[in-house]
């Protein structure tokens, strides 16, 4: 059974494995700089909050949440969300983005927003469309692929 619950610190190298692979993969997240395990600790140490997918003690998942700006839009949340690729189709993507959105209303956030969903990561958008997330429009060609080809992104929203 999988569980979410906050990260420990012991948590940090499995964390660091499953970012890297979705940074590696090049076809959903921004970032291009893998982490190692002292930017990794202190990456995930910054954020508002960490939670962790676990199942039989093992991180299948996570997610990082922290403010999308500041000041008058600090009450903004954005997230994002990492599975391994062996535990993709099991429904901790769900289960992630579920204990992000208690999280965020936890963390006094009203909002819950994702600025560059990859328009061809078609089983994210669906998942954040069921769970109510509204789009709100497309930016065309908004991220580089590793072919350096550029595709569009789709911002997403949901009030918490």
């Amino acid at each position: 059974m999988v569980s979410v619950r906050p990260y420990a610190a012991n948590d940090v190298a499995a964390m660091v494995e499953v970012w890297n692979e979705v940074v590696q993969g090049g076809i959903a997240f921004p970032q291009e700089e893998e982490l190692d395990a002292a930017s990794g600790a202190s990456f995930f140490a910054s954020q508002t909050h960490c939670g962790v997918a676990v199942e039989d003690g093992t991180v299948l998942g996570l997610y990082i949440l922290h403010p999308n700006n500041v000041g008058r839009c600090g009450h903004i949340a954005n997230a994002s969300y990492a599975v391994s690729s062996a535990a993709r189709g099991k429904g901790i993507g769900r289960a992630l983005v579920k204990d992000s959105l208690e999280q965020g209303k936890a963390h006094g956030f009203r909002i819950l927003q994702f600025n560059a969903v990859v328009a061809s990561n078609a089983p994210a958008r669906h998942l954040y469309e069921s769970l109510g997330f509204v789009r709100l429009g497309t930016i065309v060609g908004g991220f580089r692929m590793p072919d350096g080809s550029y595709v569009d992104i789709c911002p997403y929203y949901r009030e918490l």
